[in-house]
């Protein structure tokens, strides 16, 4: 699988991030399943989160075995400075290692819970202590709503982060405001050399009424052709790779399609932005 460099870090990562949910549900044997899998594909980031069911007592082990192998990044949803130093703490523990590559703010969807991370006994302090404690090495922030890009580009006025994660997929750049300001985000990150990491690069849209299925909190594309797609516009994007999707089923499709990566030329992929206007956005 190919790798692109995540920004300051230095890190080759893959093109296929490991998103720790798909274990959150997971029992020992279809863990070493999927964590075969997963080596097999060359995979060698992992982005995990406490918040992700049983997701790091599962994985524990296989990093007690393989920390070498993989850039290990974590995630603190807590907003104050001891509150996400207790978790960091717990995760190492739970994960079974000494020290994160990354440890990131999770989920700052409004500007009002970026504030709260960053103000004074805010949980960013308690990151910067991480880092200079050894605990990690790298620090990151996490976002995930329709205000998304927005969010990070103010935190990035606010503090030197080394990453981002966010959602792209085609569905969403269907909306203009949207798209500008991912581009305008990546456009900074690329400047300040940011790792960015992509999530929802395989939704459809939301579930609404129909009955749910899987792991994933939005509908996905399911079928190898679709997914195949949604992942190569994703990566055609300037950003370093896209974390896979938080399901077991899904999991290795996302992989062989990450595997299968054909760049879209502009053409190409503003062809299929208009061709997901026939789907309701995720983040509207």
């Amino acid at each position: 699988m190919q790798t692109r460099r995540f920004g300051k870090t230095g890190h080759n990562s893959t093109l296929a991030i490991l998103g720790g949910f798909a274990f959150s549900q997971a029992e020992r044997e279809e863990t070493d399943a999927l964590m075969e899998k997963v080596i097999e594909f060359g995979v060698n980031h992992i982005d995990i989160a406490p918040s992700y069911g049983h997701a790091e007592q599962q994985l524990g082990p296989w990093l007690a075995r393989e920390r070498e192998r993989f850039f290990l990044g974590c995630k603190t949803t807590e907003r104050k400075r001891e509150d996400a130093a207790r978790e960091l703490h717990e995760s190492l523990g739970r994960l079974q290692v000494e020290q994160l590559d990354l440890y990131q703010l999770h989920a700052v969807q409004t500007m009002d819970e970026l504030d709260q991370a960053t103000q004074s006994g805010g949980a960013l302090e308690a990151l910067v202590e991480a880092r200079e404690q050894g605990l990690t090495r790298f620090l990151g922030i996490t976002t995930h709503g329709s205000d998304a890009p927005n969010v990070l580009l103010e935190a990035l006025t606010r503090f030197d982060f080394d990453t981002v994660l966010f959602p792209i997929n085609f569905v969403q750049y269907g909306i203009a405001t949207y798209r500008q300001a991912c581009e305008e985000l990546l456009a900074v990150c690329a400047e300040r050399d940011v790792g960015t990491m992509i999530i929802k690069s395989i939704t459809k849209g939301p579930w609404g009424e129909k009955e749910q299925h899987g792991l994933t909190w939005y509908e996905p594309f399911e079928e190898q052709e679709e997914i195949q797609r949604a992942v190569n516009f994703a990566l055609s994007q300037p950003v370093t790779g896209i974390c896979t999707a938080g399901d077991p089923v899904l999991l290795p499709r996302v992989l062989q399609a990450c595997e299968n990566f054909e760049p879209m030329t502009p053409e190409e992929q503003e062809a299929l932005i208009e061709e997901g206007s026939r789907y309701t956005p995720l983040f509207v």
